[in-house]
């Protein structure tokens, strides 16, 4: 474990302004500047007075002026510096803004002096196998990820924090692992007995609980931006949405190999005698937003690859692959070529649903083969009766009067055929009519009793889909040059062979080949973004802060070392990703304390170094969820159809048609975790919605966390704090009959821990100042206090 020590280095105070920088990590300090500051006239696309830096010949070239922009090893020759420095509005660079600051233009100098090394982005190169470091105390060390933790702040000649104290890990493991709070005998055991060896049970435990896949699941969830309704005005819903969640849920409790989670979703479809885990996995292409009735259907089109492209891009490759849609990438090596070979990859994939018609593209039939075989026979069979009855029908109408022919072209049809077909068929045709429709109705009988199983996803593909073209500005109606499906340059690999489609082939067979590429050993970048998912989900943020965006104007990983060390653990591993959570858990980094000595705030003030744990308020989901839990309402079911919570009529109110698609559940359903939550996008309940929830049009990288007065009106007067402040007065009175007994019960349940003789006299006073000051009885004094124990910064906030 990590153990305190008396006292912390701190570094010498010279303003960075004078510093010396003895070491310039170019893709770290310089390149965002330069990205970000400077690319935009003078970067891969626009060269402004023919100056490019984004590559070494470019930037160190002689200028039209006859100037060098930069000079290696000499800052004073450099005009880029000198325009940097100036204070002369016509010349100083970047022309808009308030300039770079103090510390930038010294980066740059000492960068300059020391030979203005240009080197690949980080990301862009391959992986590498680091060895795990020698630190100066290795006994600070749990295992392999302290080592690198701990180099850095030998670097810096710093002190972490110390141990959190028993409780407070308890709980936040548990709201990592399965988003909900510990009972007081939990945490009360652990306090007992907080050794290594009861906390890695602890983990295991966690780490095996099937509600830890429900955790896990939300994560996901955002980054492919779920939800059960395709926005616009109408917001339609997506029937049999809810059976991705499940999916997710499953495939992270399973401890699925990640390789085949996303090899599912890519390309689920496509396997060999697919099961319905993997046909249900291709839902994933029809989450995103879709619009019934758009303006120009071509426009539509491609946006919705431009969707499939984001998300891939975001979410799996950590890349901005879609900023490359209408020209070359402003900043990364992405020309506009490589968007639209990677479109060529999908162009099988049909859209969503066609106005009308909103099942036959995105429903999957996974009954089992005798029903569907049966159904599908039932269905011909009926359809065949339908022609001969028509036949029989058409046959007697033409030897009817004129009259009757007339009115059987009404809607009086049927009244025609009941009282005159008859009369105007043979014999032998009336009896074959009477029992073709005696055949039919017995068939609709057996047909209503029969329940087909659909699942959203790829239910329908274009197995020779039209060429694809490099589109000029974007725009579908300007056409460029044909593209064939390959990956991007940067990663410096072959195009693929892509196999023709035969006439029994359902798809193009070329989705397989994407999702090969993406779960290759040798991709730098799927398996980098996925270990710094992780790092994020337990550590606060990632280890690239930025982790939908591995590209130049991301942030660079604070830690370059571990993450491809955590790469490495996730190929040892086979892609399984339980093993690189429980190393993380097992980490004494993910033990510390949020509170540090102030000297450690003052040298590492944003926890670069993660010499303390990073404290934070919980989720929407774990604020709702905690609330059900301490109140003795939460039900643990798992699976099947979403719930629908109450929703007020003022919040309806802001849809199209007030209420539309939004059901009712029983106070049962209602009391299940947030996970099992109807996402309906124009209609997300306020106790969501106000504590940040995200926008699930788009691929979601991270939750924000403001604070902000609506979530303080939410938490006192919404009508779910109020009914289960209720539920908790309830709950704790079960369990005592003496109010101090009851306001005990309470806190425990609410805190998760035992209750102090002075926050007991605290609370009995205010339960007195209530009853008089509202003229209530005592159990509305104590459900009152109920509100405040959940309105309370310990329950909402961890650390």
């Amino acid at each position: 474990m990590l153990h305190a020590l008396t006292d912390a280095h701190g570094e010498e105070s010279v303003p960075p302004v004078t510093r010396a920088v003895p070491e310039i990590d170019f893709g770290r300090q310089i390149r965002p500047i330069l990205a970000k500051h400077c690319y935009s006239c003078h970067g891969p696309e626009t060269q402004e007075s023919g100056l490019a830096l984004h590559e070494f010949s470019a930037a160190t070239k002689k200028l039209e002026s006859d100037k060098t922009a930069i000079h290696a090893g000499n800052p004073d020759g450099s005009e880029l510096l000198r325009r940097v420095l100036s204070t002369d509005p016509s010349e100083r660079m970047p022309p808009e803004g308030e300039g770079l600051t103090a510390t930038q233009s010294q980066l740059l100098k000492e960068w300059i002096r020391s030979g203005a090394e240009f080197k690949a982005h980080w990301a862009f190169e391959p992986l590498s196998k680091p060895e795990v470091p020698v630190v100066a105390n290795s006994k600070l060390a749990s295992n392999s990820i302290d080592s690198f933790v701990l180099k850095g702040w030998d670097k810096k000649q710093l002190v972490g924090a110390k141990r959190t104290d028993p409780r407070s890990l308890v709980r936040r493991l548990y709201f990592d692992c399965v988003g909900v709070p510990p009972d007081l005998e939990t945490v009360e055991a652990f306090v007992k007995d907080p050794s290594d060896l009861a906390y890695e049970q602890l983990v295991d435990s966690l780490l095996a609980d099937p509600r830890f896949g429900e955790r896990m699941a939300r994560g996901w969830l955002d980054l492919v931006r779920y939800a059960e309704t395709n926005s616009y005005e109408r917001d339609g819903p997506k029937p049999n949405a809810w059976y991705f969640r499940d999916y997710v849920i499953d495939s992270f409790n399973r401890d699925k190999s990640y390789r085949q989670f996303i090899t599912e979703q890519i390309a689920g479809d496509e396997q060999a005698n697919p099961s319905i885990d993997a046909l249900t996995a291709t839902g994933f292409y029809r989450l995103g937003i879709w619009d019934d009735e758009p303006a120009d259907p071509k426009q539509a089109l491609f946006d919705g690859y431009d969707d499939l492209v984001t998300t891939i891009g975001q979410g799996m490759l950590g890349l901005t692959m879609n900023c490359a849609r209408c020209h070359d990438h402003k900043i990364d090596p992405i020309p506009q070529k490589d968007y639209y070979q990677l479109v060529a990859f999908l162009r099988d994939v049909t859209p969503y649903g066609n106005r009308g018609d909103e099942r036959s593209n995105s429903q999957i039939d996974v009954s089992p083969l005798p029903l569907r075989g049966k159904m599908d026979a039932d269905k011909n069979r009926i359809k065949a009766i339908q022609k001969q009855l028509k036949k029989i029908e058409n046959d007697g109408i033409a030897k009817m009067s004129e009259e009757d022919q007339t009115a059987a072209k009404s809607p009086d049809r049927n009244k025609v055929l009941e009282s005159k077909l008859k009369d105007h068929v043979s014999e032998a045709d009336w009896n074959e009519y009477q029992n073709l429709k005696t055949e039919m109705e017995k068939l609709n009988k057996e047909l209503e009793t029969m329940t087909a199983e659909f699942r959203l996803g790829l239910a329908k593909c274009d197995p020779k889909p039209p060429a694809t073209h490099v589109l000029m500005r974007g725009s579908p109606e300007a056409p460029g040059d044909e593209v064939s499906p390959a990956f991007p340059k940067i990663f410096q690999q072959a195009a693929p062979q892509i196999p023709d489609a035969s006439d029994s082939d359902s798809t193009a067979k070329r989705r397989t080949i994407l999702a090969q590429w993406l779960t290759s050993d040798e991709n730098r970048l799927t398996s980098r973004v996925i270990v710094n998912r992780l790092w994020q989900h337990h550590f606060g943020r990632g280890i690239v802060r930025s982790s939908n965006n591995f590209g130049q104007m991301g942030d660079a990983p604070t830690h370059p070392e571990l993450l491809d060390f955590l790469v490495q653990m996730l190929n040892e591993n086979e892609w399984r990703l339980k093993p690189l959570h429980r190393m993380m858990l097992l980490s004494s980094t993910y033990q510390l304390s949020s509170t540090a000595d102030p000297s450690v705030l003052d040298a590492d003030p944003e926890n670069d170094l993660f010499a303390r744990f990073n404290a934070r308020r919980l989720s929407a989901e774990e604020i709702r969820d905690s609330v059900l839990a301490v109140s003795g309402r939460i039900a643990y079911k798992m699976h099947g159809p979403s719930i629908y919570p109450d929703v007020s009529d003022d919040v309806k109110a802001g849809q199209s048609v007030p209420g539309k698609g939004w059901g009712k559940s029983n106070e049962a359903e209602q009391s299940r975790r947030s996970i099992y939550i109807h996402i309906k996008r124009s209609l997300v309940p306020p106790e969501l919605s106000v504590f940040d929830f995200p926008e699930t049009d788009v691929t979601c990288e991270a939750r924000f966390l403001t604070t902000q007065a609506a979530q303080a009106l939410n938490m006192l007067n919404g009508s779910f704090m109020q009914r289960h402040s209720s539920q908790l007065a309830a709950y704790a009175s079960q369990h005592a009959s003496s109010l101090n007994g009851k306001l005990t019960k309470a806190i425990e349940s609410v805190y998760s821990r035992p209750a102090s003789e002075s926050e007991l006299e605290r609370g009995m006073g205010r339960i007195q100042t209530y009853k008089n000051k509202f003229s209530i009885d005592e159990t509305q004094a104590f459900r009152l206090y109920c509100l405040v124990l959940l309105n309370s910064n310990e329950f909402v906030y961890l650390d």
